[in-house]
């Protein structure tokens, strides 16, 4: 299999080369310089110039257009990979609609309807809240021992305090 790829490979390169030449007999005439003058030299160099000068252009202008198609190819590919992949959405936020705007919006200008939501709801006054929990204001290191929860433990640091302190 190897040697069928082999001699495949080989006829590929051959005909290759046929080609490229054939192509250049076609395109390329042969240059008779003998018998010619100074003159008639340097005429035919001028000749040569303009036509390389001509074909480098030409060059020039497919290859920008080539770097061109191939950058946009590398965009194209990069905005696929991204379309297809995960991405971040971003956060919402929060709007504040009135229900009367948002049925507006959803109905159109004609629609004139107004919804009074917080109608209603059931009012509560502030001061009988306030009234039903006492707030008690007192000296807060008289109940130091009961809301600390270690009434043993500080018993035993001041116990232990006590003899190295005198």
């Amino acid at each position: 299999m190897l040697a069928k790829a082999k001699e495949e490979w080989d006829q590929e390169i051959v005909d290759k080369q046929a080609e490229k030449e054939r192509y250049l007999s076609e395109r390329v005439t042969p240059l008779h310089t003998s018998g010619l003058s100074l003159s008639q030299l340097q005429d035919l160099c001028r000749e040569l110039h303009e036509k390389v000068e001509i074909v480098d252009e030409e060059r020039y202008d497919i290859e920008a257009k080539c770097n061109h198609n191939t950058r946009e190819i590398k965009d194209l590919k990069i905005k696929v990979l991204d379309l297809r992949g995960k991405f971040k959405r971003p956060p919402l936020r929060r709007v504040r609609v009135s229900a009367d705007a948002m049925l507006r919006a959803l109905l159109g200008s004609k629609h004139k309807v107004s919804m009074d939501l917080r109608a209603n709801l059931k009012s509560v006054k502030k001061e009988d809240t306030e009234k039903e929990r006492p707030v008690e204001v007192g000296d807060w290191r008289k109940n130091v021992e009961a809301m600390s929860g270690m009434e043993g433990r500080k018993k035993m640091f001041d116990a232990a305090k006590s003899p190295t302190g005198q």
